[in-house]
């Protein structure tokens, strides 16, 4: 999210593989033929960056012999049971690292089929280590779950303790420059009006203020007194609370938000020239003239430069632009 202080196998959905939270016996239990429950308990040893050693991340034509842990193995090759026409030997899965995640480490395994030359894709990702500060990783988990039941993003194909298996979206992510280009940005305004729209589980209770007092009592507890007053950390709660008391009016549209559309969640089909939003963590219910400028903030940003996290400021969008995309939001169906 910018500064607080601011994919597609169309002619087969396969299912979804998922984690037991509380299974202390039987690794794998059948409930039926196309769901299945992993132990929790047979998480595996190597966490997060550690679950992959670097020769296996830097490894792009198979699995290193043993890198793979056993849980994830199992949730790949039932995932592969039920497409069928794979290859059994997972010593032949290509694994590809991807760049642009910010709190995940991601995937992309190609994984042959007896077709021949045709592959299957799916995205891997390994939940980062340390994000639980900035979120609630079983509501991200939850919220995922329901977008893809909405046919929101990708679908679920599997979950382990440390990550997950989804569908691969055929497209790409935009860059900083795509956020300014006027057809893309009429397409993301279409988009954001068609998620806030979405009917999401959970009350209706924004959730910004609280967040913001949460990170901020984080960020105290790991700083030294010296930064706690370096930073003004005090004067910050006090601005959280004017700023809440001037932007909480009966009238504001509260919807479901996705809270961190800066250009790397946003994804674009060239052939279609469609959006899909991914990358849900801080999706939560706020108002939505919040969500709205919280992607005009990420215009200011660009993630894949030399000093990513210094904002260049005027490349905020001017008055006619942010009207020309309210006016595209709102004309929208949603």
């Amino acid at each position: 999210m910018c500064q607080i202080g601011i994919r597609l196998f169309n002619w087969y959905e396969p299912p979804c593989v998922t984690v037991s939270q509380n299974l202390t016996r039987n690794p794998i239990r059948f409930y039926s033929r196309r769901s299945f429950i992993i132990s929790k308990e047979e998480k595996p040893k190597l966490c997060h960056s550690k679950l992959f050693p670097t020769k296996m991340v830097m490894k792009t034509n198979g699995f290193v012999d043993g890198s793979l842990p056993d849980e994830l193995k199992k949730v790949l090759r039932l995932v592969g049971s039920e497409w069928g026409d794979v290859v059994d030997d997972m010593e032949s899965l290509q694994v590809i690292p991807l760049k642009g995640a910010m709190t995940n480490e991601v995937f992309q395994i190609n994984w042959p089929t007896k077709c021949g030359n045709l592959d299957r894709k799916v995205l891997l990702r390994i939940y980062g280590e340390g994000v639980e500060a900035f979120f609630n990783r079983d509501d991200e988990i939850r919220t995922f779950e329901c977008m893809s039941k909405h046919g929101q993003g990708p679908r679920l194909l599997g979950r382990f303790a440390d990550g997950r298996v989804e569908e691969f979206i055929h497209a790409r992510t935009l860059s900083a420059a795509d956020l300014r280009d006027y057809e893309i940005s009429a397409l993301v305004a279409a988009k954001m009006r068609e998620f806030h729209n979405l009917e999401m589980p959970g009350p209706r209770t924004v959730l910004l203020w609280n967040r913001m007092r949460d990170w901020l009592a984080e960020a105290k507890s790991m700083c030294p007194a010296r930064c706690v007053k370096e930073f003004r950390f005090d004067s910050l709660e006090d601005e959280i609370s004017m700023l809440e008391k001037e932007l909480s009016h009966d009238y504001l549209d509260i919807g479901f938000c996705h809270n961190d559309l800066q250009y790397g969640n946003i994804m674009l089909d060239e052939k279609t020239r469609s959006i899909t939003l991914i990358d849900y963590e801080y999706a939560s219910f706020n108002p939505v003239a919040y969500d709205l400028a919280n992607h005009f903030c990420e215009m200011v940003a660009n993630y894949h430069s030399e000093t990513p996290h210094i904002l260049d400021y005027s490349k905020y969008p001017g008055l006619e632009e942010r009207r020309r995309f309210v006016a595209t939001y709102l004309s929208s169906a949603g």
